[in-house]
């Protein structure tokens, strides 16, 4: 049974205890105490030591019936997709990232080389090198305590159920009740994100947004390479074809 998560956003406050739980959990390392000018978001973005970010999205809206320019704060806790058709694991030349049996996606620490084909695979931006070893690091979906019956160590922090976990197909039932609810309540915005996404397969970790995938830093329209490889081929094939065309034309006009 594939596990996974649902992220609602709406009721995000950006407490950033899933993060710290997060790190806490898997003895990640610091991200530096550098000013980031990031405001409240001082992790900045998803990384080889930072598998949970709470992002704080200041964006400008009319509200109210308001003048453009007033603004509002969106928050959303973003985390590896777990894409059932995973670019970093299609890529990955030595078998260092497998799918377990929990259909999560999973980097063997021991089996990586640090080649890096990972990282600019992925179309979310997840997957990162940290610098130290050079190995690819990203959320495992707590594979340790799963496998003790234990739900992440995010979700399990998560003090307004923001981040629900479970059976992904049970998720989604949850997923689609709440968007109902908050369209009867007027949040008529309200959306699935990463439920069918056809450019991989649907993600076992998906989430509730009210903007659109870019305010977000999320991809519109995320595509594995592997989904891309047929049209790659068709284009190989005209460009020969062309060259062969040219090739034969220059010859008849030397004639």
């Amino acid at each position: 049974m594939a596990k996974g998560f649902f992220t609602d956003t709406t009721v995000c406050i950006g407490c950033k205890a899933c993060e710290v739980a997060c790190k806490q959990w898997n003895q990640l390392p610091d991200d530096g105490f550098a000013f980031t000018g990031m405001s409240y978001d001082n992790t900045v973005a998803l990384g080889a030591s930072t598998w949970r970010h709470v992002a704080f999205i200041e964006r400008r809206v009319p509200l109210g019936g308001q003048t453009a320019g007033d603004f509002s704060w969106l928050m959303m806790s973003d985390v590896c997709k777990h894409c059932r058709s995973a670019a970093c694991l299609e890529v990955c030349p030595t078998g260092a990232i497998v799918r377990t049996e929990f259909d999560s996606v999973y980097v063997q620490p021991d089996v990586c080389n640090g080649c890096g084909y990972c990282v600019v695979a992925c179309p979310f931006g997840v997957i990162d090198r940290r610098e130290d070893d050079g190995r690819a690091w990203k959320c495992t979906l707590c594979y340790d305590r799963l496998r003790d019956g234990l739900e992440p160590a995010c979700a399990k922090a998560c003090p307004t159920d923001s981040i629900m976990f479970g059976d992904v197909d049970e998720l989604r039932a949850i997923a689609a009740a709440r968007v109902r609810t908050l369209h009867d309540r007027g949040t008529t915005e309200a959306y699935l994100y990463g439920v069918d996404q056809p450019g991989t397969d649907g993600l076992n970790a998906f989430f509730l947004l009210v903007d659109e995938p870019e305010v977000y830093n999320l991809p519109p329209d995320p595509v594995t390479p592997t989904k891309k490889a047929p049209e790659a081929w068709r284009n190989v094939a005209i460009a020969a074809a062309a060259m062969v065309v040219g090739a034969v034309a220059s010859v008849l006009a030397g004639r």
